[in-house]
């Protein structure tokens, strides 16, 4: 009869552990990686510096998609 009167071992911890946090490194928006992707995603330069945070000031936001 297995399973039965047996203590799980799920649930048990050996207390809690600090996680170390990975230092955030800069990230160079216009390394050739960075331009490659830019080139794929966006349509045109308006586009590509919208996608990079850089948007037009008092610009109409974006509606989501609606879902039927």
């Amino acid at each position: 009869m297995a399973g039965k009167g047996g203590k799980s071992k799920r649930g048990k911890s050996k207390g809690s552990r600090k996680k170390t946090k990975k230092p955030v490194s800069e990230v160079d928006i216009l390394s050739p990686a960075a331009m490659l992707n830019a080139y794929y995603i966006s349509h045109n330069a308006a586009a590509c510096l919208e996608f990079r945070g850089f948007s037009w000031p008092d610009s109409p936001k974006k509606k989501g998609k609606k879902g039927k």
